[in-house]
């Protein structure tokens, strides 16, 4: 699996994210599993008031709700920002974390039996671009992914 499928990180290079560019939205929940459910809710909510189509909104619900797992089980982490924004040809994603930055080493497959271990190969399958923004291991770290706004 390769991030960002060899591209560099597109516009936002901040570690933390403090507020949305217009259109945008940016907001911050607890890290606990209801949190999953709202960023889910208000990703749908803001996708549906900037008129984006119910399949753009759908795979971005579903990346939010990957991505916002990922930062609440494999962090330590108090709470979670969310990021949405739209320039109007693109979407993009920011989920950052309180944790200590990616794991270094290979991502692993998942068997077949296990019901864990394969978010970041569905975000590589679902978005046109993704990465992992880290500016060191203490500082937490921001996922970022971009899809087609349409």
């Amino acid at each position: 699996m390769s991030p960002a499928r060899g591209l560099p990180p597109s516009p936002f290079q901040a570690p933390e994210i403090r507020s949305a560019p217009s259109p945008g939205e940016s907001f911050a929940l607890p890290a606990r599993d209801t949190s999953v459910a709202t960023a889910r809710h208000r990703t749908r909510v803001q996708l549906y008031g900037w008129g984006l189509s119910s399949s753009t909104s759908d795979t971005a619900q579903l990346i939010v709700s990957e991505l916002v797992t990922n930062a609440i089980l494999h962090t330590h982490s108090s709470q979670v920002r969310c990021l949405l924004w739209s320039s109007g040809q693109f979407l993009r994603i920011e989920v950052a974390d309180e944790g200590a930055g990616p794991a270094r080493g290979p991502v692993g497959v998942a068997d077949s039996d296990q019901e864990h271990g394969r978010g970041l190969l569905l975000l590589d399958a679902l978005a046109a671009r993704w990465g992992v923004i880290s500016p060191d291991r203490r500082a937490g770290c921001t996922v970022w992914a971009e899809l087609p706004a349409h």
